[in-house]
């Protein structure tokens, strides 16, 4: 049940949990369950990252890179990511 998914880590990410805010940026960056967001995806992604989520920082980088063509912005996210440990 993705719409009460959302619902529930929305309540959990205003209480602060990293965890959530990129369950958040997943289903809004894919559109998987609802609908389609990727402006309140990269919010959660970032968040997240600001918070120390590894993943979340990469996946910043990753749209940077690919949706944005900000190639300088995407490295420095990347190198963040690899510096906390992501090795994808």
């Amino acid at each position: 049940d993705v719409p009460r998914a959302i619902e529930l880590w929305t309540e959990a990410a205003e209480l602060g949990s990293i965890d959530a805010h990129y369950q958040l940026s997943v289903v809004y960056y894919s559109g998987m369950g609802t609908e389609e967001d990727k402006p309140r995806a990269i919010h959660h992604w970032q968040q997240a990252a600001m918070k120390g989520h590894v993943e979340s920082r990469h996946n910043l980088g990753a749209v940077e890179h690919d949706d944005n063509g900000h190639y300088q912005l995407a490295v420095q996210h990347w190198m963040i990511s690899a510096k906390m440990g992501f090795e994808k």
